[in-house]
């Protein structure tokens, strides 16, 4: 399939796809593009697509981005996970060491230069798992944040060159919650205090009630993603 006819599909699928279960999206993207991966952080959304994707493929790849600088929390979930879903996550590391970074750049870049940062840890990693793909899939959610607000169920992702599945994209909060209770699935015991987003240690703070979901990522400057979503 060329990129044209890729378009035409996605431009197509898209607006059929809109109103279509989770389910039958995950369905969809991996019966058209075999050669499909799906991005999980161990975040609640991701852990119900664990979920979903295991009952619906279970041979999919499944990678995590392992920065070195995750909770511990975050970990045990990972192993958690792979010993209930009797797989084995794909692990993608940057190419710097944490005392590499810090000789080549600056100790704490994560204070200085956020940005650089999660472009070392983050991007790079992801831009280098996500070529060996045609397709990818994400537990991002509308309204999570503005830059979120127009994600399309199935759109071409311009940034990384390939399909992008998001199949939770018109779900809430609520609903995700509804789903791991109902399907008493396993999850990062840090939302149980109070941490609705969860990224590196270094870069994530609780949340106080009233405060937008996504408020305790890099607390104190203007980012707001680190990259992997435009």
């Amino acid at each position: 399939m060329n990129l044209l006819e890729k378009e035409a599909l996605i431009t197509e699928q898209a607006i059929k796809l809109e109103d279509a279960l989770p389910e039958e999206i995950l369905k969809f993207a991996v019966e058209t593009f075999p050669n499909i991966t799906f991005a999980c952080s161990f975040g609640a959304e991701d852990v119900v697509l664990v979920d979903m994707l295991h009952k619906i493929s279970p041979k999919t790849d499944i990678f995590y981005l392992d920065t070195d600088f995750h909770f511990n929390e975050t970990y045990e979930t990972r192993d958690r996970m792979e010993s209930r879903y009797g797989i084995k996550f794909v692990q993608v590391k940057p190419l710097l060491t944490p005392e590499e970074q810090a000789a080549k750049h600056s100790e704490e870049l994560w204070n200085s230069e956020p940005n650089t940062c999660c472009n070392i840890r983050k991007v790079e990693p992801l831009t280098r798992i996500l070529s060996q793909y045609e397709a990818w899939i994400t537990g991002i959610r509308r309204d999570q944040a503005p830059t979120r607000a127009n994600a399309k169920k199935i759109e071409y992702d311009t940034k990384f060159g390939l399909v992008k599945f998001n199949p939770i994209a018109h779900w809430t909060s609520e609903d995700v919650w509804d789903y791991i209770r109902d399907n008493e699935i396993i999850y990062n015991p840090l939302h149980d205090r109070n941490f609705p987003s969860i990224g590196c240690e270094q870069c994530t703070r609780q949340v106080a009630q009233g405060e937008d979901p996504r408020a305790g990522r890099w607390a104190g400057n203007d980012k707001t993603e680190c990259g992997l979503h435009k």
